[in-house]
């Protein structure tokens, strides 16, 4: 295993971390985890030099926390920096901050938490917790000594972004989605350095865009297969993220023993700056190729949002638009039956139009979610 800086903090993270939001599981529902295969897996990563691991309260319908304080035990918990993140979608006020942490302790089985997260910020719930005084509150178990360090994992644009980070001087690290298709997406990029300019570590989640850059299409495999170097698809993903040298270290949220093994030889050979300038040709023209089969240019600004009839605008294009890219279409239609029964699918448009004119990227808003609709309805 290699290790690398983690920002201001005097630790070094191993390159490779382990997520349990995609833990084997028996059967169809993803709150009923395969645990001896579940624990075999964590074990061989920690064996194998993992020493962050990553849960999170609602991952696996609450079951994640459980079973990673399970597979903690027999001498495994003293082996890694545990982190997981507080439900901000849940939380009114203090209280609420203590009763969860209390209950994300006990599942967990330990009496404190290296890392902390403030889980999937942007603009309204950071402000909620904000001024609810959740630094203050954070503040105080820190002294305590039941929290480590705290941090944050974000889903919003760069500007929200950089708000959150300037607001709190004692920030740790931050946790951000980042692959080679998502430069200029949520934090992006300028995020990350961004981030790395004010000495936070950074943790990146989604390097493989929830899997699907590990499973390319025909085309984009024959252009992996015909580079002279020869990687895995994720390989070839995993690698782009490891070699910026911003990059504490990556998630993967594996969910066989197989992916753990692959992806623990895969961070063996992990360096800043790994890659060639051949290398990084090759990924920018697989990133192109991939742009070319996006339907709707949406940046997922938001700034159509939000609906009066509450259509989730961006989520509709990004269904198409992933369903074009990794060609998972009978995935996309079932999260779009599930939009519908929640009245944001594109059924609930009735052409008002009011979308349209806050669009700086100028769409047919309207006549696309008819054909978001006709595709996936």
């Amino acid at each position: 295993m290699n290790y690398r800086s983690f920002g201001r903090l005097d630790w070094k993270p191993s390159a490779l971390g382990f997520g349990t939001m995609r833990l084997p599981t028996v059967g169809e529902d993803p709150s009923v985890i395969d645990e001896q295969q579940a624990i075999t897996m964590l074990r061989t990563g920690i064996d194998g030099g993992i020493n962050y691991v990553d849960t999170a309260y609602p991952y696996h319908g609450g079951k994640s926390e459980t079973l990673v304080g399970k597979a903690l035990q027999e001498g495994y918990r003293c082996k890694v920096h545990l982190a997981t993140k507080m439900p901000s979608w849940l939380i009114e006020s203090q209280a609420d901050m203590t009763h969860y942490f209390e209950e994300q302790l006990q599942r967990m089985q330990t009496d404190h938490v290296e890392f902390y997260l403030l889980h999937g910020l942007n603009a309204e719930r950071w402000h909620k917790l904000r001024d609810a005084r959740v630094l203050e509150w954070a503040h105080e178990r820190v002294r305590e000594g039941r929290i480590g360090y705290l941090g944050f994992s974000f889903h919003d644009n760069n500007a929200v972004f950089r708000e959150i980070v300037d607001a709190y001087q004692d920030w740790t690290f931050c946790q951000i989605q980042y692959n080679f298709l998502d430069e200029e997406m949520q934090a992006g990029t300028n995020g990350l350095h961004y981030a790395a300019s004010r000495g936070l570590g950074i943790v990146v989640m989604e390097p493989l865009r929830g899997g699907k850059l590990a499973v390319p299409n025909a085309e984009i495999s024959a252009m992996w297969d015909a580079a002279s170097t020869r990687r895995s698809a994720a390989e070839w993903a995993l690698d782009w993220v490891w070699s910026h040298p911003e990059v504490s270290l990556l998630l993967s949220g594996m969910s066989t023993l197989t992916q753990v093994q692959q992806n623990l030889d895969a961070a063996g050979m992990s360096e800043t700056g790994m890659l060639a300038p051949g290398d990084l040709d090759l990924i920018a023209r697989v990133r192109d190729a991939y742009n070319a089969l996006v339907c709707v240019s949406c940046t997922a600004c938001s700034y159509c949002m939000p609906c009066p009839q509450g259509v989730n605008i961006p989520g509709m294009f990004q269904l198409v638009n992933e369903g074009s890219m990794f060609g998972s279409w009978d995935v996309q239609r079932k999260r779009y039956g599930q939009m519908k029964s929640e009245g944001s699918s594109a059924d609930s448009c009735i052409r008002c139009g009011a979308c349209e004119d806050k669009c700086p990227q100028h769409i047919s808003i309207r006549d696309q979610l008819a054909n978001v609709a006709e595709q996936l309805g």
